[in-house]
């Protein structure tokens, strides 16, 4: 999932546990385990608010239509889910709740003429319904309009001015349109108002990048990985952003703990033994290498540092397989090649070693902290 993907539906979760009445009432928003990639899907997002619904003094939430709806989405039904919002909103053309659930349902629906209607129908019954702005906003964004959404999400500002996210959203919104400096500030003051919102920090770490604020995003990635302590995904990008800047050593206290997290994540087992490797903990680097490489066997990269790891411990019968392996894997690479060439000399295949070298002189040169996972 993309991040543009991810903050619209961050946008519909913040919709869906809002109440649909004529207070906007505010929920709090679910971390995003690493970098927004596992929100749940729509049909698991408009339960809450249904449940709310029905708490609501609208006699059209009250209708036996409303309780039907209520149980298509419950049985993640969501087309009956909104058929039946159709025929609610016919009933009560003024209910506020009923025409701001069926914008929720259709936007989860991809139905986004329909949700947009829906939700001017409930702007026009209660103008200062935040909610029901904020699905306007959402409806735009799904679709990329993101100068379209920006004047929602202004109003949603308006009317909810200690409201986190649409600052969040609207920093999304200027960093696809290409407004840099408004995305970090935006971005800053949804820090301000949500600080322990993982989200917000990933968003301010992405806005101070696309501006080469290397710091500034790295610190913001730091604290990310702050407020979701038991984040392994969180704690493997600090590690990452770490490697590369070529902080090494740095990288290898977050990669450690994301390691203890995520046992059986092959990457974060790679890197922290790359890591170890490089800093002089050889045998540490080693184990954790054999590791990330009996979880992902078709991984070229932890072949290679193995068998640089190897080659420190003078290992060169272990080092030539593991490089053998590597130029298998990652054919085009020119550095395995050049380190078979020397392990093949160091075992005394000379004929093997001119082969590999030769394969190695006619391959492009490597680009610096090439062994180095990019984020």
């Amino acid at each position: 999932m993309t991040l543009f993907a991810s903050v619209w539906r961050n946008i519909t979760a913040v919709l869906s546990f809002a109440l649909i009445a004529t207070t906007a009432s505010l929920a709090q928003d679910a971390s995003i385990d690493r970098l927004l990639n596992k929100l749940p899907p729509p049909e698991k997002l408009v339960k809450p608010p249904v449940k709310q619904a029905v708490e609501q003094p609208d006699p059209a939430l009250k209708d036996p239509l409303g309780r039907q709806i209520v149980i298509a989405i419950y049985t993640e039904n969501l087309p009956q889910a909104l058929y039946l919002n159709r025929k609610l909103t016919e009933r009560y053309p003024r209910s506020l709740g009923a025409q701001y659930l069926r914008g929720v349902l259709a936007w989860a629906t991809r139905q986004y003429g329909e949700a947009s209607s829906s939700f001017r129908a409930a702007t026009n019954i209660q103008p200062r319904c935040a909610p029901a702005h904020f699905g306007l906003a959402a409806v735009e964004g799904a679709q990329g309009h993101f100068a379209a959404a920006i004047p929602h999400l202004q109003r949603v500002v308006e009317l909810e001015p200690k409201f986190y996210l649409p600052y969040f959203a609207l920093s999304d919104c200027a960093w696809h349109l290409g407004r840099k400096e408004q995305s970090v500030q935006y971005a800053k003051r949804a820090t301000a108002l949500a600080p322990s919102v993982v989200d917000n920090w990933i968003e301010l770490a992405r806005a101070e990048k696309s501006l080469r604020h290397t710091e500034a995003s790295l610190d913001a990635i730091v604290k990310a990985a702050e407020v979701s302590p038991d984040s392994a995904s969180m704690l493997a990008v600090v590690g990452y952003s770490y490697i590369n800047l070529n902080r090494v050593q740095q990288a290898i206290p977050p990669l450690q703990r994301a390691a203890r997290l995520a046992p059986r994540d092959y990457l974060v087992q790679s890197q922290l033994g790359y890591c170890l490797m490089t800093t002089g903990q050889v045998d540490s680097g080693i184990s954790y290498l054999r590791k990330g490489a009996s979880l992902a066997p078709k991984y070229g990269p932890v072949w290679e540092h193995l068998g640089l790891a190897y080659q420190k411990k003078g290992n060169h019968r272990d080092a030539v397989k593991a490089f053998e392996r590597s130029t298998q894997l990652t054919p085009n690479r020119r550095l395995p090649w050049q380190h078979l060439a020397e392990e093949y000399r160091a075992v005394g295949r000379l004929q093997d070693a001119e082969r590999a070298a030769a394969r190695a002189q006619s391959l492009p040169a490597a680009k610096s902290n090439s062994g180095a996972k990019k984020v």
